[in-house]
């Protein structure tokens, strides 16, 4: 499966006999970071010789563990455990798989049903609930039929709600061995009050939550993905819809985002969709530089939505939409070993923004096949307000690097990343913005070029861009903003990395669901403009669903 199998204990020939209270084995496997979990062990609640089962996990160690709980009242995280002596950072990640953390109050039997029981909260958006499934719905899980869909139903009818998953062998025609097929693909949760949940670091009341037959999806193109979260929880975060303006003067909101191989199929997804539109809106990004679009068109589907709002969110957005246009670059601007990629321009029309022109930077270099093996930067001269800007759209990650059978370019390969062509570009012009994935921090002496021409990078190299479900806060700072000497003055000296609202039930993370849009964050910087009154007011024009418009650029 492209990753290596590593098990951290043998598993018995049946995984459902937990008959012995003690812990005895772990049935955690890492295949490339998906998880197939039978049993962890809680650490507010194991005993010293429990926790001995771990790798690495010595009876000093133990003993350490314990201490340092009692002295918290506690882990409030998997994370806590680093903390402890003999542990550290590198043992925690080989043991993570195998422990969880729940309430110290709660029951310490270690089964399948308790386990859900702990881990309820996390898992209630990524299976189907059995005590609330429809038989169409229920149908939609592999194994099971049509006929035993409706024993479920019936068994629920006479007998009330599902206590447990292990409550489903009760019904006809499913035995232990269905059961260990479907048990991931299940959960159980009974009528409750309303409880306190995170989506992407942003805290939230759950509601009810409606099935995707009654998710409001007006746009009749959208791919939704087969097999995908039975509910949706889409969370935004609550903000008011932002003014535009800084100390009393108009500003602009300049942005640059990878979308990570993103194809027509991907910006189809309702929670890719949802994502991209209302980070935008909420933000009040006014000019996005996108990198590492697989499809051309892809980029159009976000356009579209921003301007017809078929999504309930966009739709609803208390703010003004504006009126978006988008462009693509005509030729590839990296290449990869399964194709090539663009790059784009997403932008409010409406907020006095518009194209001047757009061009690739063509790079001198080719290789035997006539293909450029370096990236080639997108360049876009754009007026915001009365001020004239130079964008100039960058993927250095990107490219078929000539590696020499290495995973990392050659030192001759990273020089040319940035060619002559462009370095002349960058003396050329004035206003100049260079943005993008750099792949890179921005003291690397790989971006020197840069700094000679007196650029300066706005997100500081202890700003991580990266993310993912994992590692929400990142570790890595590969995307910037570069701005010349001209534009450092007008800069209203607000950057950011904007992480909240990333998340989406729609979108696949591993074997799982609610992932993020891409492993990297949209980066923002602030700008003062001279906006005139005319473009002022547009700002405040919101373009109604059918309203006629002129057709965005391609």
């Amino acid at each position: 499966m492209g990753g290596n199998l590593g098990c951290h204990r043998s598993i018995p020939k049946d995984p459902t006999d937990f008959s012995n209270s003690k812990r005895k084995f772990s049935a955690a496997c890492n295949f490339s970071h998906i998880l197939v979990n039978q049993e962890r062990l809680n650490i507010n609640t194991a005993t010293e010789e429990e926790l001995m089962t771990l790798p690495g996990v010595n009876r000093m160690v133990a003993q350490n563990i314990v201490q340092y709980r009692d002295c918290i009242a506690g882990f409030k995280k998997v994370e806590d455990l680093a903390l402890v002596s003999g542990i550290g950072a590198g043992k925690l990640e080989i043991i993570r798989l195998e422990i969880c953390v729940s309430s110290r109050t709660s029951s310490s039997q270690h089964s399948p049903s308790s386990l859900r029981k702990d881990f309820e909260p996390h898992l209630s958006c990524t299976g189907m609930n059995i005590n609330t499934a429809t038989p169409a719905q229920l149908m939609s899980i592999r194994g099971i039929t049509g006929k035993i869909a409706n024993n479920i139903v019936e068994y629920r009818l006479e007998n009330g709600p599902f206590k447990s998953i292990e409550d489903l062998v009760r019904v006809n025609h499913i035995n232990s061995s269905l059961l260990d097929k479907i048990r991931f693909q299940v959960y159980v949760e009974r009528s409750r009050t309303p409880s306190t949940n995170t989506n992407g670091g942003l805290t939230y009341t759950t509601k009810s939550h409606p099935s995707p037959t009654s998710f409001s999806l007006l746009s009749e193109d959208l791919d939704l993905p087969a097999g995908g979260p039975t509910r949706i929880m889409s969370v935004r975060p609550d903000v008011e819809p932002p003014s535009g303006m800084r100390e009393g003067k108009a500003v602009v909101r300049v942005a640059t985002w990878n979308l990570q191989n993103c194809s027509c199929e991907k910006a189809n997804n309702p929670g890719i969709k949802e994502v991209v539109c209302m980070t935008l809106l909420e933000n009040d990004i006014k000019l996005l530089a996108v990198q590492d679009l697989v499809d051309q068109e892809a980029l159009d589907k976000f356009c579209v939505e921003l301007n017809q709002g078929s999504l309930d969110s966009v739709r609803k957005w208390r703010g003004p939409r504006g009126v978006w246009k988008s462009i693509v670059s005509e030729k590839p601007t990296g290449l990869f070993n399964k194709g090539v990629s663009y790059s784009g321009f997403l932008w409010d029309n409406s907020s006095g923004i518009d194209l001047k022109d757009a061009s690739v930077l063509e790079s001198p270099v080719v290789n035997g096949n006539g293909m450029h093996p370096h990236p080639r930067p997108y360049l876009a001269h754009f007026y915001v307000g009365s001020l004239e800007m130079t964008m100039v759209n960058v993927h250095m990650s990107a490219g078929a690097w000539e590696c020499n059978g290495r995973n990392h370019p050659s030192e001759e390969v990273k020089a040319h990343r940035l060619t002559s062509r462009i370095q002349d570009t960058l003396k050329a012009q004035k206003g100049l913005v260079v943005l993008g994935d750099f792949g890179l921090p921005p003291q690397s002496s790989e971006l020197d070029q840069l700094r000679k021409e007196r650029l300066s990078p706005l997100v500081s190299p202890n700003m991580f861009t990266n993310i993912s479900t994992r590692s929400p806060k990142g570790s890595l700072c590969l995307d910037n903003i570069w701005v010349s000497k001209s534009l450092k003055k007008i800069y209203a000296g607000h950057c950011l990395v904007v992480r909240e609202g990333l998340t989406n039930p729609w979108i696949p993370d591993n074997w799982s669901w609610g992932g993020v849009v891409s492993d990297h964050c949209p980066v923002m910087a602030e700008f003062f403009v001279d906006v005139a009154q005319k473009e002022l007011r547009n700002r405040v024009s919101v373009v109604e669903r059918g309203e006629s418009m002129s057709k965005h650029e391609r």
